[in-house]
């Protein structure tokens, strides 16, 4: 998972000439009641009913007050992600045990390949319970696999049937190299801060000595003491020390809220470890696990879903975030509220810093299969897939199987129709859709204007089927906490929980026909909407997906019991 994925750690592009981290922090809040919850709009806005002109929520508190029946049936989601606070108080009694494994007595006692594997599995660690923190990104995989066959080949050299990889070869190493240069920056520009910063402290203690300055009173001081026009990156390039200079650095670091010598040092160690780590095509992320990634098979990875180990960076929030959204405790009036109590989460852990694996991807799906799931949630996304016919044979055989999949758009800001974003139903290569279970869903935001579509969405008019709110979302997340964050990865559960919420009550239904009721049953907008990635660009917000509309809970459940009674 690409650290954005979910979330920012904000350095501007224009400032050190690379992107951002992939997912923001957590921003942990303190522990709230429902009642407390219900008087603060903005954190719950997701829940509300749909309000023309007000509120644009996806109807499940209008439809929990409509409804009077009840559901007996339990329905099992899997989680593909990272690990997750297994303890966390709001998440009591919504995980899927399995009936038929005796905990942590050393044997396969369900015979599924899988020993001591409770509550799900975790393809990420190994028999120690030492687990994958930093990994490849996919293009480095890509690189590596393909170098001994295309490096420096041109494409006159290359067989037709080799052409489609040399392809994606050369678009990944050109990925790498923007992002390996612009990465190296940012730790230049990092050093470079953390170099100056005690000389910055001390020269601005003469003119602010309670050390209470702020980025308004800087640029003012600024504007009268500097001596050129410089930009940021000419300053640290020449290593200027100027008044002007070093009053510019710390207006730098406000902007990027990296105000302490400790937050610096903390992101340093984090743009060390992508260059290091991340986009080393000679660091081999699979040494831990112990497996063979060429090999598709079970026997790695451990039943441990929610590992604490010192040493080890805990990786529980962003799986965290997403299991609350569908699944927190309805009934116990602390935190939010999930979809349903009657969902069952099964936490299978693929993810880390860096992209998931092809192998762990399909894998997964397989468990998630073959122990019971009807729906897998997967609020991660990589742009290139060196293993996709594995993942592609795992979809087909989940809905052999009459599962649904559902998969966050990505935050990329790019179009999935122009631009490859995987794991996909879609080949990439002019073929049909791979199955006709698959939901991709982008992320929307509660202002009803042209900002309607969030700023950091992907989009596509063939490979996006709808959008749900995705945008300052509070949820649960790790060491206990809740806090808001955003990112197609919240938007991807709010359709997980209305599919299980669905197949609660009306579980003859099929995967096919629960996509095709989310996706008939979503509020259309008449407006126009700033496409993602663009300065000012305006479309039909229809244009964007698939159906051209927002999820809509109360009318999905509406929708469903009509389906269900036609079928009968």
């Amino acid at each position: 998972m690409k650290f954005q994925n979910t979330i920012l750690l904000i350095i501007l592009f224009a400032i050190i000439s690379c992107r951002s981290f992939k997912e923001k922090h957590d921003k942990p809040l303190v522990n709230t009641s429902k009642k407390e919850l219900d008087s603060k709009l903005p954190q719950t806005w997701y829940q509300k009913d749909f309000q023309k002109d007000s509120i644009k929520g996806i109807s499940v508190d209008k439809w929990y007050k409509e409804n009077k029946q009840k559901s007996k049936t339990n329905i099992i989601v899997a989680v593909l992600d990272t690990q997750i606070d297994f303890n966390h108080e709001d998440l009591q009694s919504q995980f899927w045990t399995n009936p038929k494994e005796i905990a942590n007595n050393g044997i396969d006692d369900d015979a599924n390949g899988y020993i001591d594997d409770i509550h799900g599995w975790n393809f990420t660690s190994n028999k120690k319970e030492e687990y994958v923190v930093w990994g490849n990104f996919e293009y480095v995989r890509f690189i590596r696999e393909f170098d001994p066959i295309f490096k420096d080949k041109k494409e006159n050299e290359i067989s037709f049937q080799d052409l489609p990889n040399y392809k994606e070869y050369q678009r990944a190493s050109k990925l790498f190299e923007s992002e390996n240069t612009g990465y190296g920056r940012w730790l230049s520009s990092l050093d470079h801060s953390i170099t100056m910063f005690p000389i910055v402290k001390d020269t601005l203690r003469h003119y602010f000595p309670k050390e209470d300055y702020t980025y308004v009173q800087l640029d003012s001081l600024y504007k009268k003491y500097k001596i050129n026009d410089k930009t940021y990156r000419q300053m640290r390039e020449s290593n200027d020390k100027d008044l002007g200079a070093l009053i510019y650095y710390m207006m730098i670091n406000i902007k990027n809220n990296e105000k302490t010598i400790e937050v610096l040092q903390d992101n340093r160690i984090e743009i060390d470890s992508i260059l290091n780590r991340n986009l080393n095509k000679k660091f081999n992320d699979r040494k831990l696990i112990g497996d063979n990634p060429n090999v598709l098979e079970k026997g790695y990875g451990n039943g441990n879903i929610s590992i604490s180990k010192k040493g080890f960076k805990n990786l529980q929030g962003h799986g965290t975030k997403v299991v609350g959204i569908i699944a927190a405790n309805r009934k116990n009036n602390i935190g939010i509220e999930g979809f349903s109590d009657n969902i069952k989460i099964m936490p299978l852990n693929i993810s880390y810093s860096g992209d998931e694996n092809d192998k762990d991807i399909a894998m997964a799906i397989y468990y998630a299969v073959d122990n019971g799931a009807k729906v897998i949630n997967m609020s991660f996304g990589k742009e290139f897939s060196v293993h996709q016919q594995w993942v592609s044979n795992a979809f087909k055989y989940a809905e052999k199987h009459n599962v649904l999949l559902v998969h966050a758009s990505g935050n990329e800001r790019f179009d999935n129709d122009k631009t490859p974003y995987y794991p996909s139903d879609n080949n990439y290569d002019g073929t049909p859709e791979i199955c006709n279970n698959f939901i991709n869903v982008g992320s929307i935001s509660k202002r009803l204007d042209n900002t309607f579509v969030s700023a950091f969405s992907n989009y596509g008019k063939q490979n996006v089927d709808l959008f749900a709110p995705g945008e300052e979302i509070y949820t649960t997340t790790k060491n206990n906490t809740y806090g808001t964050d955003s990112g197609t990865s919240l938007a991807a559960p709010m359709v997980s929980g209305t599919a299980a919420l669905i197949w609660s009550y009306y579980p003859k239904l099929t995967a096919v026909q629960v996509k095709q009721i989310i996706m008939d049953s979503g509020t259309a907008y008449d407006l126009e909407v700033i496409v993602p990635g663009t300065k000012d660009k305006k479309v039909p917000f229809s244009e964007l997906s698939k159906s051209g509309k927002v999820l809509n809970v109360y009318n999905a459940m509406l929708l469903a019991e009509k389906v269900s009674k036609m079928k009968k």
